[in-house]
């Protein structure tokens, strides 16, 4: 059985596809690969169809992380039923995945950072409007989280 996860941002071009990036690379270098899906998708339209921010993509490269395939799409209603795990980089796209599910999905949706190991914070920043370290910190926040993920589908996949 396979473990969906969704990874959401506002606009799919930042912090969302560079959690999905990550993510993807940590379940393969765990053996997870074939049991994990990994997407990402935003709250808003606004990039749909866009390749990554230039900016992410540098600093997701220096890393050794391949973004440029990945393209913005806008999270749709059937994401909240198709997708086992929906982590929002932040608190305002939480409250809109919220809004938008189910009462029986919303045991789906959690913020990224719950699954921290070295960051306090519950918000993964938005870099946009930064200048250009954030994104050096979005990709160490989201490494950290991730890494406390894979440990977590590691259990689950055992279960199954």
């Amino acid at each position: 059985m396979t473990i969906r996860v969704l990874m959401v941002c506002m606009g799919n071009i930042c912090r969302s596809p560079t959690a999905e990036a990550v993510l993807r690379h940590y379940v393969r270098a765990n053996g997870l690969g074939d049991q994990v899906e990994i997407d990402s998708a935003g709250t808003h339209g606004y990039h749909v169809g866009e390749a990554p921010d230039p900016r992410t993509q540098r600093a997701a490269a220096a890393r050794h992380y391949d973004l440029s395939q990945l393209r913005a799409r806008k999270v749709a209603y059937q994401d909240l039923d198709y997708f086992d795990l929906i982590l929002a980089m932040d608190k305002n796209n939480f409250d809109n995945l919220q809004r938008m599910a189910t009462p029986e999905q919303l045991s789906k949706i959690h913020l990224l950072m719950e699954y921290a190991r070295n960051f306090d914070d519950h918000e993964v920043p938005d870099p946009y409007y930064g200048l250009g370290h954030g994104f050096d910190l979005v990709l160490d926040m989201v490494e950290d989280a991730a890494q406390g993920l894979v440990g977590v589908l590691k259990k689950q996949v055992s279960r199954k």
